[in-house]
């Protein structure tokens, strides 16, 4: 029997031993878990009704936004469901199937919106940076190809590393130290040489990382430097503000992934890891609709006319 014939004759059921070194904490973990998650769909979809809604939002922004605000429900949903399963059941398995499923999909979205704060920081660029020729940059032609390009890419990066994973073998080591089916994790429980599907993660990982911060740094330090030529101190505070929401949501996003794939350390405790793991799956999905809504007024104003629309017709 050839390696690749035993690859599919024996696929493992995998144990996702997740937070299960605390018991007592199983249900209130659940209970935040799923609080979470309630509030990751909630805004999510009623940010991207917001700007269906509001004619306003029609604009170049608000579409990536939308694509941002479904890309995170997405997401929150490949991961978080299995999260709280595995949180009241007794039996925390997941088959290989599932294992590899899950994260190709989390390797999508991951991948998109990793390119999508790209596409929205070159937006920010040519707003401040260009006013006057800002519809010649970013023309719909090319705003539509750079939301193609993330899901394209993303679908690239999960395809190739999906494939790796499938070629490895695995035996009975099958208990895997996470709540997520991530690429270390499942290397790690892999019975044959992994150096390759290893070496392959980092460098997408890499790439990805430094592609989209070198574009974003360079339009931030372009935004920076032609806000600090304007004369008034409301016209400069006015600009910043636009890009405040942006600024925090990829600090959290790449300051995230920067401690979990390109700054590995043998002191990382696996506890660490699964904070950082909750961290970049559950609650930055729930963060970014909150990040873009709050400073918003356009957002806040269609919220609230949505409210008092609904409220009007349950009362007549």
């Amino acid at each position: 029997m050839t390696s690749s014939e035993g690859n599919r004759s024996s696929r493992p059921t995998f144990n996702l031993l997740g937070f299960s070194e605390y018991p007592g904490l199983q249900i209130s973990l659940f209970l935040v878990f799923l609080s979470i998650y309630a509030v990751t769909l909630v805004g999510n979809l009623g940010m991207i009704i917001i700007i269906m809604f509001n004619p306003k939002l029609h604009t170049i922004m608000y579409f990536f936004l939308s694509h941002l605000s479904f890309v995170d429900c997405c997401y929150s949903t490949v991961v978080t469901p299995k999260l709280l399963e595995n949180l009241v059941v007794k039996e925390k398995t997941i088959p290989f199937s599932g294992c590899i499923v899950q994260f190709s999909f989390a390797c999508i979205f991951s991948g998109i919106e990793t390119f999508m704060l790209v596409a929205m920081a070159y937006d920010h660029f040519g707003a401040v940076c260009n006013p006057l020729l800002y519809t010649t940059i970013m023309s719909q032609k090319l705003y539509v190809l750079l939301v193609a390009g993330s899901y394209s890419w993303g679908l690239v990066c999960s395809l190739t590393l999906t494939y790796f994973l499938l070629t490895l073998s695995y035996g009975e080591s099958n208990i895997i130290n996470n709540f997520i089916c991530d690429h270390p994790v499942i290397v790690s429980v892999s019975c044959s040489d992994p150096h390759i599907s290893q070496m392959l993660c980092f460098i997408i990982v890499v790439f990805n990382e430094v592609s989209s911060l070198i574009i974003i740094t360079v339009s931030y330090v372009f935004i920076f430097i032609t806000v600090m030529r304007i004369p008034s101190t409301s016209g400069r505070q006015r600009n910043f503000s636009t890009c405040v929401s942006h600024r925090n949501a990829i600090t959290i996003f790449h300051g995230t992934i920067l401690f979990l794939y390109c700054a590995p350390s043998p002191k990382t405790s696996w506890l660490s890891v699964k904070v950082a793991s909750v961290f970049y799956t559950v609650v930055i999905p729930m963060l970014n609709p909150l990040i873009y809504s709050l400073r918003n007024r356009d957002v806040k104003d269609t919220f609230r006319k949505l409210v008092v629309t609904k409220s009007f017709w349950h009362t007549t």
